[in-house]
Parts: C-alpha cells; structure tokens; sequence
C-alpha cells in the first residue's frame, strides 16, 4: 500500500527533531507529522532561512518525510474560553491575558499556513476550541440562541484564518475531539454547513475520540469521506467497570478504574479493519499517522508495535472480484 504511517511528534516534545527522527526510523516509521509546540517552529520557519533546510535534511538523513503540521495546541487557544490550563498553550509573557492568547493564536495559526506552504507540506491538523463547549449538557438551561451565537462565533474567528490558508493552498483538518466546537457526527455536519462547505475545512479523522462516546467510527468515515484529508490511528479501549462514568470519574489517563482509557492501537475496540475498508473506498491516499497514547505502557514499545499494527493494517482494495472464477465456462 502506497499510504506512508507517520509517527505524531506531539508526544514526544522531549526529544529533539534529531533524536526522534532517529528513534522513529528504528521503530520502522516512514515519517513524521511536526507539531508546532514541539518540533516545528512556524517563527523560525518564516524567519530564519537556515531553519526549513535543516529539517528536511535532518528528516532526509534519517529517510523519513513530514506530510502534515499539527498545530493543535494554537488553534485550541482561538475559540476557547480561557482558564488558566490555556496559558500553557500559549507564549509564557501571555499568561492571564485571554484576550491577547486570543489575539495571538489567530495570527500565528495564518502564519501556521504560511509556514506550511514555505515547507511544502499542505496539510495543516488542529483544533478550533469552542466558546460552548461547558454548555453541552444544557444545565444551567442552554437556548439555542446560546448555541448558535457560540457557532457563531467559531465562524467569525476562523473565516479570517482559512483565507489565508486558501491563499497559501493549504488546507485545515480539524481533528473531531472533546472540547471542540465539532466534538461528535451532528456537531461536525453543522460546522461544515456552516462553512458553506468550503473546501479549505476538512477532518484529521481520529476514531478514539468517537468510540467512547458511541459513535460509530466506520460510518463516520463512509459519511465524511470527501473531507478527510488526514488521518490518526489511535484507539481506545472501552473497560467494563460499573462503578465507572463515561464522563471519566476525574480519573487521570491510565488509571485502569476508568471507563474508556487511550491504548496503543491494536489493544482497544477501533475497527481498524472497517476504517481501512473505508478509506479504501474513498480513494484516501494520505498517511496514516500514529497518534501514541497509552499511559499504561512503555512509550517505545508502545509506539514501534503500533506502527507494526498499522502497516499490517494498511492493506489494498482487492482488484478482482473473489467470485469472478467460480463459472463452469
């Protein structure tokens, strides 16, 4: 199969480009989707000519590629309601000031595309925020005034940011996720009617974060499948405790009390084998990426058994039909 598997860099900002670039091909990946807050730095990108030559040499060295930017941890910051976790989204001299976090974000995700447009990469993964998403429950009674004000909203913030990325020809894959204006399928088809369905907005389709909330993950993708442009492979496994909430108990990742936790793929209850069918179907050439989360086991081995997982995974559609020589003439 000619998609690549990629190894999201996101988890593993304490190493350096060099040292996962070297870690990531011995655990067999083809490359690496660079995050924005841990080895793609989109000031640097645009500003200091030495910078993208030394990473794609340094990606090149070690005979992997980047065919996406993640730049989740900014877009988060554009349409949240600030609280002081949001401060560590954003630059350290911004902290208390949701305003100027908000400011920022906006200007550094179009610099996100511009940056990725210079990098020859044209996909760019993230979040929106949402400026609505404590009212999901409706109590304190939510209106649809409510609702629609927050929706909004997202619209005013981001039409000006997807401009500029139609100018740099790079495209916006919103990852469907908690706290995001699009969090399940209902969410996600208003976002896009509200868009007008403009082609610029499309999904980084993450299934973990549709499992747990009992979305079906395979129809998601047969749905949606024109607006995936990138894809995470991450699972989730649903835990039979009935002492347990869906909601998660405040109970942290790993704590095997919880109901749902994130596993490394292959250990959890993601149909893999419908979502390759599917994609498949669609026609989605794109990479496969490996988004590693599971606080009970060992990240490197966790993560090389993952890639192996996928690449298995990562099949053709047959070119024959299987009954086609079943004929007596």
């Amino acid at each position: 199969m000619s998609r690549l598997v990629t190894l999201a860099s996101g988890q593993f900002g304490d190493l350096t480009l060099e040292d996962l670039c070297r870690l990531a091909k011995e655990m067999g990946y083809d490359g690496l989707e660079l995050a924005t807050h841990a080895h793609f730095d989109v000031q640097k990108a645009l500003h200091d000519p030495s910078y993208l030559p030394m990473v794609h040499e340094t990606l090149q060295r070690h005979g992997l590629v980047c065919k996406a930017i993640s730049a989740h941890l900014t877009g988060q910051c554009v349409c949240d309601v600030w609280d002081e976790r949001l401060d560590g989204f954003a630059p350290a001299h911004l902290a208390g000031k949701p305003e100027a976090i908000r400011a920022w974000a906006i200007e550094e995700m179009k610099d996100t595309a511009r940056a990725a447009q210079k990098f020859g990469v044209s996909v760019v993964n993230g979040f929106t925020g949402s400026p609505i998403w404590a009212r999901w429950y409706s109590y304190p009674q939510t209106s649809e005034a409510m609702i629609d004000a927050g929706f909004q909203l997202v619209y005013d913030l981001w039409t000006p940011i997807f401009d500029v990325f139609d100018a740099c020809g790079v495209r916006f894959a919103l990852e469907v996720h908690p706290t995001e204006i699009a969090f399940d399928w209902y969410t996600t088809e208003r976002l896009f009617e509200l868009f007008n369905h403009r082609q610029t907005l499309g999904l980084n389709f993450d299934p973990s974060h549709l499992v747990w909330q009992g979305v079906d993950e395979v129809g998601f993708v047969r749905d949606f499948a024109d607006r995936i442009y990138h894809v995470h492979m991450k699972d989730v496994k649903l835990n039979r405790n009935p002492r347990a909430g869906v909601l998660g108990s405040f109970l942290p990742f790993g704590d095997t009390r919880r109901c749902w936790d994130f596993v490394s793929v292959g250990h959890g209850n993601v149909d893999f084998d419908g979502i390759v069918r599917e994609l498949n179907r669609a026609g989605y050439t794109g990479p496969l990426s490996v988004e590693w989360e599971d606080s009970g086991m060992d990240r490197v081995y966790g993560a090389a058994e993952s890639c192996a997982y996928v690449k298995k995974m990562n099949f053709n559609s047959s070119s024959v039909a299987f009954d086609a020589a079943l004929k007596t003439q």
